[in-house]
């Protein structure tokens, strides 16, 4: 029987969304153990679907080369018609959480004065070509509104936006605070962890990104996602879902340039 490796490689990459995809059990699990969204599992598809407690919302993700990975659908609410989010398999699971987190969190405030462009201008984040699109001071990230529909993209590149490294795309009506969850989390200077590897990352220039590499004890890794599961189920009034079949963890590493 192979021995459990007592420390793990890491890379501490900023900023991070040029760290690419990261865990996607960063997002899956504390959902499903956390918030009490159910998952189906079809063995011979290499997807999970995540349903909300009350079914209004749906998480797809789908190791697809073509489209999006993550895609999360929401039913349309008294207040609200439907919309959606999407977002492309080298988008770091820590943006994608701050959405989710938001989303499953009762005490969020809903309301529609929000700004997503408040966290990149407080960041330091530019006009860019025209109204309503701001771009990151490395210049690898633009943001933009549409005027017309109110839909939001967020695209990231290595150079010129000729290729991109990822997108997200939030839908007309998506509520403005989950957008402002995403440019906030888009923008926040800290390092993400990825485990460390010659392909692991979308580039490793010094030009472009700052490397710490650690060895880190694999307990902690492990006790990361575990404390992570604990705090967002603290938010709940009841005690968090249990399971003994997690949701499996998709091969969502994979790398794409669309």
């Amino acid at each position: 029987m192979p021995e459990v490796p007592v420390n793990v490689d890491i890379d501490y990459v900023a900023p991070r969304h040029l760290a690419g995809g990261g865990d996607p059990a960063w997002i899956t699990v504390p959902l499903h153990r956390a918030c009490g969204w159910s998952y189906g599992h079809d063995p011979l598809m290499p997807r999970v679907l995540l349903s909300s407690p009350d079914q209004k919302a749906l998480l797809r993700l789908e190791p697809d080369p073509d489209g999006r990975w993550w895609t999360l659908q929401h039913a349309p609410a008294p207040d609200r018609p439907a919309w959606f989010a999407s977002f492309d398999a080298r988008t770091p699971v820590e943006m994608i959480a701050a959405f989710t987190d938001v989303l499953t969190d009762p005490t969020a405030d809903q309301g529609d004065n929000w700004d997503p462009q408040e966290p990149l201008l407080t960041a330091g984040w530019s006009p860019a070509y025209r109204h309503h699109r701001l771009a990151s001071p490395d210049g690898t990230v633009r943001v933009e509104a549409d005027e017309a529909t109110g839909a939001w993209w967020v695209d990231t590149t290595l150079r010129d936006f000729r290729a991109l490294l990822w997108q997200a795309h939030f839908s007309e009506h998506t509520p403005p605070h989950l957008i402002t969850a995403f440019t906030a989390a888009l923008t926040d200077p800290r390092p993400v962890p990825r485990t460390a590897g010659p392909s692991s990352l979308p580039t490793r220039s010094p030009d472009l990104i700052t490397l710490s590499h650690r060895e880190v004890p694999a307990t902690q890794v492990a006790g990361a996602l575990e404390e992570r599961v604990r705090s967002l189920a603290a938010r709940r009034t009841g005690p968090p879902a249990t399971s003994t079949h997690p949701p499996q963890r998709p091969q969502a590493e994979r790398h794409r340039l669309r």
